[in-house]
């Protein structure tokens, strides 16, 4: 995997925190009390005890029922002031991704219950320089217990940590659903992994539809995830062996020796010397607001006609998705994948000329696609594809080799001849290739 992945430094793994928005929160904070202070001290005034039943009289007559005055207690309005600061600074910071489960619904439960300490900026600054300095340890904490989740056992009694293969029993049952809180657990570590390579983090069920793709279509094989930051095989019986790539496994026993100084030996906690047998080409990660789009891509229909035919080989972006940025990267993918933008009566879709469903699929689960630049892949536009095979004057008899297929660009156009051996490295561009009918001869 030669995705850019981020070292550990806090500078680069943690969120910076910035005083003056811890400035700008106190001063707010200093402004809404001493208004509450002002309402409270008029509402026990004589004004307006004295005129407050007619008010709580007509309420009662218009809706039925008794009027809901407020009690306009001092000592209960500020308890909710201070637990609504509380919950605004601590989202001013990154501590709650990283504070363990426990700690957070610790502190969610205070503010819930309006039990918050005072919104004191001497306490509220040190608090916060506390939590942020413990970062790391939450972050440890983290994963370890996902360690433990997948890998069932200690650290202590595993040196090896992730580098070392892990199985995952109960991950699916016979019916093919899967278990929520073995992928959840799965989610977890790919959330972590998502800070290392910079990219927004996954959502509850990302994990869902890889292990569902990874069962229903790649059983018994390995199947990439996130760039190929880990693996995944699932079996018939339900369960899963899962592998981190060393260039990650490394990386995240580094924080478990943060809360194990002498579990893991340093071998485990160092970038490999040697490169990883399989080679792997640069890939472009997808956001995962992208990658949830594909996964609900839908079907395109003729809609001239009352029946609704089915278009076959055709995909459509849902309407209901609204983020122009991520739909605009959604096109661009299938672009690359060989659609073409169709458009009837405002009723949008993308053809292509095979199936797109499998090669969609792979990309929903591995999270990329080639990269242009790594791969020197350019797709030939039609033109002069068509006007390279003429002067080439390809015929009948002739057996064509093209050495760098891409998705099939310039093949598409030869038509006329007796055979053609599609060369290319690219697993995905092979699986298009492939899907329009050619032989594909995988490599470089």
């Amino acid at each position: 995997m030669n995705a850019k992945v981020q070292a550990i430094t806090e500078s680069q793994f943690f969120a910076p925190a910035s005083t003056d928005m811890v400035d700008s929160l106190i001063g707010r904070y200093r402004e809404e009390r001493q208004r509450m202070e002002r309402v409270v001290e008029y509402v026990s005034g004589e004004d307006f005890r004295s005129v407050i039943s007619y008010f709580e009289d007509a309420a009662k007559r218009q809706h039925h029922q008794a009027g809901n005055t407020p009690s306009f207690k001092l000592e209960s309005g500020l308890a909710a002031l201070d637990a609504s600061y509380w919950h605004q600074a601590l989202s001013l910071t990154d501590v709650l991704d990283f504070m363990p489960t426990k700690r957070r619904e610790e502190w969610f439960e205070l503010i819930h219950s309006h039990k918050a300490p005072e919104f004191e900026e001497s306490a509220v600054r040190a608090t916060l320089a506390d939590l942020l300095a413990q970062r790391m340890d939450f972050l440890a904490e983290k994963v370890d217990g996902i360690f433990r989740a997948l890998s069932k056992t200690h650290v202590t009694n595993q040196p090896e940590g992730f580098g070392k293969r892990m199985i995952l029993t109960g991950v699916t049952n016979d019916w093919g659903s899967y278990s929520r809180t073995q992928t959840g657990h799965l989610n977890d570590l790919r959330q972590v992994i998502a800070k290392f390579m910079g990219r927004d983090e996954p959502d509850w069920n990302a994990s869902n539809r890889v292990v569902e793709i990874a069962r229903a279509n790649h059983r018994g094989e390995w199947v990439p995830v996130d760039g190929g930051a880990l693996r995944i095989r699932c079996y018939m019986n339900g369960n899963a062996h899962l592998e981190v790539h060393p260039d990650m496994a490394w990386r995240l026993n580094e924080i478990l020796h943060h809360l194990y100084p002498t579990a893991i030996p340093s071998r485990f906690r160092q970038k490999p010397k040697r490169k990883v047998k399989e080679f792997t080409l640069m890939e472009r990660p997808l956001p995962f607001a992208v990658l949830d789009v594909l996964h609900r891509l839908g079907r395109a229909y003729d809609t001239a006609e009352r029946s609704r035919r089915l278009i076959p080989n055709a995909v459509r972006i849902e309407s209901h998705e609204k983020d122009k940025h991520v739909i605009a990267e959604v096109e661009q993918v299938l672009e690359l994948l060989g659609g073409v933008k169709q458009s009837t009566n405002a009723y949008n879709w993308y053809q292509f000329d095979y199936d797109p469903d499998p090669v969609i699929k792979e990309i929903v689960c591995t999270g990329v696609i080639p990269d242009q630049k790594s791969h020197q892949f350019y797709p030939t536009p039609e033109h002069i594809a068509r006007d390279a095979v003429e002067l080439a004057e390809i015929g009948p008899e002739h057996d064509c080799l093209e050495p760098s297929a891409g998705i099939g660009n310039l093949a598409d156009q030869m038509g006329a001849c007796c055979s053609i051996t599609c060369v290319e490295v690219s697993s995905l561009h092979a699986d298009v290739l492939e899907a329009k009918g050619y032989y594909v001869e995988r490599g470089d």
